[in-house]
C-alpha cells in the first residue's frame, strides 16, 4: 500500500455525532457530499446505517449510495437537471425542489419520488421565493411527487445575526403558507453546522451537520461550546534521503538554493494528491515532533524537505497535518483558503485508512 494515507478515526466521528445530538436534541441528517468532505465515510455502509436519512449534493452521489446498499432516505440538496429525472425515480432518491421547469418536466414524465421544498430565504443560490410558494404547491398537487420535507440554508449564520433572523422569519412564513395549504412534513430543516450551534429553531426537527461532524470548527472558536474532535490525519513516510552541498538547486525552476550542506528527504505526496503548490514557499511538515521545511517547488507526486537537524531514516513517519502538530486550519490559513477546501479536495490517489481506536 502507498505510504501516503489519510487516516480516519471512526470513534471520533461517532463522538462528534453524539455531541451534536446532545447539543441540539434533534435528529441528524449527515451531509456526506463530496465523498463525505474527502473522508470517504460515504463508502462505509456500516456507518451510514446509523442514520435514517443522509444528504448529498448530486444525483450521482445518491446513486453511489444506493449501489452501496444504503436503504434509508437520500436527499439530493442541489436542484437536479431535467435529464436526471429517470435516474432519480429508478434509485428512489429524494430531491430538493426549487425549479418550476423541473417540476413541469416531472409531471410530463409522470414520475414519482419524494421531494423537499427548498425555500429561498437569502442565500440566493437556489430555492422557491416566498411569493411563488403558493402557486408552486398548487402545481405540485397536480404531480405524483409526495412532499416529505421543507428546508432552507443560512448564508451568514456566524457573521450576520440580523440577516440570519430575517432568513428565519422568511422560512417561518413559508411554513405558514404550507400549513394553510394543509401540507405536513416529515422533515423540517434549516441548520447546517453554523446554524445548529447558533440558533435554536423549535419549528425544525432535524439538523444537517457538515464540517462540524468531521471534527473541525465551522467558525473560529465554536469548539468552546461543543466538544468536537478532528477525525483525520494526513501522513506519509520518507522514501529517499540524500546529502547535497551548499549551492545545490532543489526542484523545478531552481526555486530553492541550499545555503549550506543540506540533508534532503523526499516525501511521496504532491499537488496531484491535493497539496497546494503555494505551500512551496513557507510550508512545512512534522517529522519526529520537529518542523521540517518544504524546500523547492512542490511537485505533482512529491515534496522535498530539509531534515539536516532531524536525524531520520527511510520509512520514518511524516505528518502533513493532524490535530496536534499542524492543524488543518493552519494549512488553510497558509494557503489563503478554508479548511473545507483542503479536506474535501484530497485526491482519490490517497488511500483512506479507517481506524476505530479508543482514546
Amino acid at each position: 500500500m502507498r505510504p501516503t494515507r489519510l487516516e480516519v478515526n471512526l470513534n471520533r466521528f461517532y463522538h462528534n455525532i453524539n455531541e451534536i445530538k446532545k447539543y441540539t436534541h434533534k435528529e441528524i441528517m449527515p451531509v456526506i457530499k463530496a465523498n463525505a468532505y474527502g473522508t470517504y465515510i460515504n463508502q462505509r455502509l456500516d456507518v451510514l446505517n446509523h442514520f435514517k436519512i443522509v444528504a448529498v449534493a448530486l444525483v450521482s452521489e445518491g446513486i453511489e449510495l444506493r449501489n452501496l446498499g444504503y436503504e434509508g432516505d437520500i436527499l439530493v440538496l442541489n436542484q437536479p437537471a431535467n435529464n436526471e429525472i429517470e435516474e432519480i425515480e429508478k434509485n428512489h432518491l429524494t430531491i430538493g425542489l426549487s425549479s418550476m421547469a423541473f417540476l413541469k418536466e416531472c409531471i410530463k414524465k409522470d414520475v414519482s419520488f419524494p421531494i423537499h421544498l427548498e425555500i429561498e430565504t437569502g442565500m440566493n443560490r437556489t430555492g422557491i421565493n416566498l411569493f411563488d410558494l403558493g402557486d408552486f404547491i398548487e402545481v405540485i398537487k397536480r404531480s405524483k411527487l409526495p412532499i416529505t420535507g421543507i428546508y432552507s440554508h443560512f448564508s451568514s449564520a456566524d457573521t450576520d445575526d440580523n440577516y440570519s433572523r430575517q432568513q428565519i422569519n422568511t422560512f417561518q412564513r413559508a411554513l405558514e403558507v404550507c400549513m394553510q395549504k394543509d401540507i405536513k412534513f416529515e422533515y423540517v430543516h434549516m441548520s447546517a453546522s453554523n446554524g445548529l450551534l447558533l440558533y435554536d429553531l423549535p419549528f425544525t426537527n432535524i439538523v444537517r451537520p457538515g464540517i462540524l461532524m468531521y471534527g473541525y470548527e465551522s467558525y473560529k472558536g465554536c469548539s468552546k461550546d461543543i466538544s468536537i474532535k478532528p477525525i483525520c490525519r494526513l501522513v506519509s513516510e520518507i522514501t529517499f534521503i540524500k546529502t547535497v552541498p551548499k549551492g545545490t538547486k532543489i526542484g523545478y525552476n531552481e526555486q530553492y538554493t541550499c545555503e549550506e550542506e543540506t540533508i534532503v528527504a523526499t516525501i511521496p505526496i504532491g499537488y496531484g494528491d491535493g497539496l497546494r503548490r503555494s505551500q512551496s514557499k513557507n510550508g512545512y511538515v512534522y517529522i519526529k515532533d520537529q518542523k521540517a521545511k518544504i524546500i523547492g517547488n512542490i511537485c505533482m507526486d512529491s515534496i522535498m524537505v530539509d531534515i539536516t537537524d532531524i536525524p531520520s531514516t527511510i520509512g520514518d513517519e511524516v505528518i502533513i497535518w493532524d490535530d496536534k502538530n499542524i492543524t488543518l486550519e493552519e494549512i488553510a490559513e497558509e494557503c489563503d483558503t478554508i479548511h473545507y477546501e483542503i479536506l474535501s479536495t484530497i485526491s482519490h490517489r490517497i488511500p483512506r485508512i479507517f481506524k476505530e481506536e479508543k482514546e
